[in-house]
């Protein structure tokens, strides 16, 4: 089974085809009221750890270990990644993020993720 998984900012507006919209980042994104955000819920504990976020920066050069790395943490988190796998299976969920890099970012990361590992 593919997975429906859209990514975008959280800044943008929510529209009617975004099915489940998943905040995936640790932070809570600067300017956003929860009400305007349109969550289906936010999965903090699914977000890179403050050190690797850190590291990496949004820098691009550091995109391809990044990736790596996270998803070496990914895979120690079932419990998260599951309920992810659980909201996908319902149909389409839009990751959202609040970084400024909509190419390098933890929700594509994480949508490359769970596209190449649909079942753990």
């Amino acid at each position: 089974m593919a997975f429906d998984i859209a990514v975008k900012r959280v800044y943008e507006p929510a529209q009617p085809g975004d099915g489940q919209r998943v905040l995936v980042d640790r932070i809570w994104p600067r300017g956003v009221a929860k009400k305007d955000a349109a969550l289906t819920l936010w999965m903090k504990d699914v977000a890179p750890s403050d050190e690797l976020r850190k590291w990496f920066g949004h820098e691009p050069e550091r995109w391809t270990q990044f990736q790596e790395r996270y998803g070496g943490e990914l895979d120690a988190n079932d419990e998260a990644v599951e309920q992810l796998r659980a909201l996908l299976s319902k149909g389409r969920v839009t990751l959202l993020f609040g970084a400024h890099d909509e190419a390098h970012n933890n929700a594509v990361a994480l949508a490359g993720y769970l596209l190449r590992h649909p079942r753990a």
